[in-house]
């Protein structure tokens, strides 16, 4: 099962731009690999709203649903005024069909098999993924500090092959990839 992380809001950001360098530059990977407008959106490990935000700012019409573990982060995140929810990634997702699912910096938490289960579902209900994590990485690319009790990360080739995507990003042990399952 993966962990459960309580962060404070109000420092997340400063937080995790210090221990990834290039967050922005994921984050801006993240939303340009969003392969067509979406109408709908489920942003998995919401945390403060930050690649939610993003993506309203290229999509307005998106609505958008959020969905994290902690407590703290859904009350801030709620703060943007959009539907969010208090639950893991392992839990049932919330009913699509969806056009994007996105994850940015959350499936790493979840073992590979956790991981599998997840894409499959979310091939289920959604149109695309794009999910930018942190991938596993030759020894000199490893820039994101890992804790092995908490992080998991895979082979971004791994990633791609079990989600049906492609890698369209990549910076040391950060990657990008995208899925279109339906392009309707």
């Amino acid at each position: 099962m993966a962990a459960q992380f309580h962060w404070n809001p109000d420092t997340y950001l400063e937080m995790i731009r210090a221990e990834v360098p290039s967050f922005d530059a994921l984050q801006a990977a993240a939303v340009a690999s969003v392969p067509f407008p979406p109408g709908s959106a489920l942003d998995l490990g919401i945390g403060t709203g930050e690649t939610s935000r993003r993506l309203l700012e290229a999509h307005p019409d998106a609505r958008i649903t959020g969905l994290d573990s902690s407590p703290e982060m859904v009350f801030r995140a709620r703060r943007m005024g959009i539907e969010v929810r208090l639950a893991r990634m392992e839990d049932p997702l919330p009913d699509g069909p969806w056009d994007l699912v996105i994850a940015v910096l959350s499936v790493h938490h979840l073992s590979a098999e956790q991981k599998r289960d997840l894409f499959r579902r979310v091939r289920e209900q959604a149109r695309s993924l794009v999910l930018a994590d942190v991938v596993r990485a030759e020894l000199a690319e490893t820039v994101t500090p890992i804790e092995p009790e908490h992080d998991f990360p895979e082979r971004a080739e791994d990633l791609a092959a079990w989600s049906g995507g492609e890698i369209v990003w990549r910076e040391g042990d950060l990657a990008v990839i995208r899925a279109v399952y339906d392009a309707e």
